[in-house]
């Protein structure tokens, strides 16, 4: 089995930067042109600055007395240049925000879809909580960055620059002054970007073991509610919630710490700055109007620098949740699909061969062992067995949910692995012990994999026999389902699940015993149908019920991981072996009961 990718050595930030901008294409999209606004936006800032410098200099200081005149025209441009800095403040804004929520929607979609792609035993490795806040809170930090730090780094950094060239032009001396005040602390913050990003990685990870105890919480709460264990469960989620808590904590202070130190150092630097212009001024080495303009500088060039240390911080969070992201899209898909070079298997009733099929799942031991078994086309094949004796992987590998450990699975000649997946789905349907329904009618449940009118479902309802079934439901085929089902009881939900893959019309039908749990009335329902949707199809049946296995062509019967047995129902059942004894039980049973 894969598990989810994650490498010792982690990548360095701008690399998961990098990659990330590399699988959301629109990111880059216009980027030029959002940085030359962003540019724009940012001289715009320092205007003012040296509009007040002039307005004190040549205007209120002018020989003849204050010129009243040119102060409004100062005023003017200045006017002028904030209005233009808006709007295209305005712009940069609408054009970062439409890349940013196009690349980051591709990001999802490559992931969700990535997700698809890996085995079953893959996706269970993971927790489905952690594994859905992968592609929805995680991206959600990477927006906030890309959407609102992105931008502002970009100002900050260049309102940093700009205002750098203008102090020196004002003051060479006074620049070195505010230079010297950050220095520390610009070396100080790169040091605690290591830590911050530690402390927001542990976050991510503690948001996705948060929403996996909730999940777990909502999907099970009658489970949950049958067994009395709500103070349990109840605890659970407090440590998950605590869990995040103290996360989350320890990355705020550090963070706090961060942009306290630059409010800190801000201060400090204007008081220096205050003193030591006062100072040249006063030796004439600047004008009133010099300082005045270079204290509104060190007020533009102090605050990107607070900003920037805030907007690290974000960058830390955003890039643990872009680290968790690509170890989905990283995670090689074990069972993957062949795509263009794979086969297309011709329609008709299909053909299965095992041949020396091995498998074990990670850690344990093979379920599996060596089985070698051919089922002709338009056979009817029930498998049995004691529980664990490898039935449920015996029908996961013909389906191609896993891939053997050893061995090969072969369709019509053909090895599974090499058929298409849109091939596969649609030659090869199985129908689960438990059907899954979405929160919909029943119509839209039992077309849900295909563009069906209604007139079809319906014909279709009558051909399997359920159209009776049909009529008494509250609205028809109109009546909602619930989430997951919960308004229809377990056999009706099977009976969806069977008209599903009745429509789905595939050559080889599996089946995890669809009357395991139902009343006597709906099991008599659920085999009406189970015998038009497998004429004239290759069926095999997992069966947990002997009566199951009595109806089939072929029974095969597995004992810890191997066939043991093979034949029809009546000559098993009078030979000396597993099948005898299952059949024996059986018949106590029912006569017990």
């Amino acid at each position: 089995m894969t598990t989810l990718a994650s490498a010792e050595h982690k990548p360095r930030a701008w690399e998961t930067v990098k990659r990330g901008l590399d699988l959301s294409p629109e990111l880059r999209a216009g980027a030029l042109v959002t940085l030359l606004l962003a540019l724009l936006t940012t001289a715009g800032r320092v205007v003012v600055p040296v509009v007040v410098q002039r307005i004190t200099d040549d205007a209120l200081q002018a020989p003849g007395g204050p010129d009243t005149g040119l102060v409004y025209r100062y005023l003017a441009i200045a006017a002028a240049v904030v209005v233009l800095t808006a709007a295209t403040a305005y712009v940069v804004n609408v054009r970062l925000f439409t890349a940013a929520e196009g690349g980051l929607a591709t990001l999802r979609v490559t992931a969700f879809r990535h997700i698809h792609d890996l085995s079953v035993l893959t996706q269970n490795a993971e927790r489905r909580g952690s594994m859905v806040s992968r592609v929805t809170s995680d991206v959600d930090t990477i927006s906030q960055f890309v959407q609102f730090g992105g931008i502002m780094l970009i100002v900050s950094l260049g309102q940093i620059t700009l205002a750098t060239a203008l102090m020196i032009w004002y003051s060479p001396i006074l620049a070195a002054v505010t230079w010297g005040c950050f220095i520390p602390l610009v070396i100080g913050v790169r040091r605690m970007q290591r830590s911050l990003g530690v402390a927001y990685a542990a976050v991510r990870e503690r948001v996705g073991d948060l929403l996996a105890a909730v999940s777990e919480s909502v999907v099970g709460a009658s489970t949950i509610r049958s067994f009395g264990v709500e103070d349990r469960t109840a605890a659970r989620l407090d440590e998950a919630i605590e869990g995040h808590r103290r996360a989350a904590t320890t990355a705020h202070i550090r963070s706090s710490a961060a942009f306290a130190a630059g409010q800190f150092v801000g201060g400090i630097t204007l008081a220096v700055v205050l003193v030591v212009g006062t100072l040249l001024g006063a030796n004439g080495r600047m004008t009133l109007g010099e300082l005045l303009a270079y204290l509104f500088l060190v007020g533009l060039f102090t605050m990107p620098v607070q900003q920037a240390t805030e907007i690290f911080n974000e960058l830390q969070n955003a890039v643990a949740g872009w680290r968790r992201v690509l170890e989905v899209v990283d995670t090689p898909a074990d069972v993957a699909d062949p795509g263009v070079t794979g086969v297309d298997l011709p329609r008709g009733a299909i053909r299965v061969d095992f041949d020396a099929v091995g498998f074990a799942y990670p850690g344990g031991e093979p379920v599996l062992h060596e089985v070698t078994e051919h089922i002709g086309p338009r056979s009817r094949i029930a498998v049995v067995g004691e529980t664990g004796s490898g039935k449920s992987t015996f029908a996961k590998l013909l389906t191609r949910l896993m891939d053997p450990s050893t061995g090969m699975v072969r369709l019509d000649d053909v090895d599974i692995r090499e058929v298409r997946f849109a091939s596969l789905r649609e030659r090869v349907a199985m129908v689960p012990q438990e059907g899954f329904l979405f929160d919909d009618t029943v119509l839209a449940n039992i077309r849900f994999g295909a563009a069906i009118d209604r007139a079809r479902v319906e014909l279709a309802m009558t051909e399997l026999g359920l159209d009776h079934w049909v009529a008494g439901l509250p609205a028809g085929l109109d009546t909602p389902v619930g989430q997951r089902g919960e308004a229809m009881s377990a056999g009706e939900r099977q009976l969806v699940a069977l008209a599903r893959a009745y429509l789905a019309d595939p050559d080889l039908l599996v089946l995890d015993e669809a009357t395991s749990a139902v009343d006597p009335a709906t099991e008599v329902r659920i085999q009406r149908a189970l015998d038009s949707l497998s004429r004239g199809r290759t069926s095999i049946t997992i069966a947990h019920r002997i009566s199951t296995a009595q109806a089939a062509d072929e029974v095969i019967v597995m004992d810890r991981g191997r066939v043991v047995q093979r034949g029809p129902h009546g000559r098993l059942v009078t030979e000396p072996g597993p099948y005898a004894a299952l059949h024996a039980s059986w018949v106590a049973n029912q006569q017990g009961g």
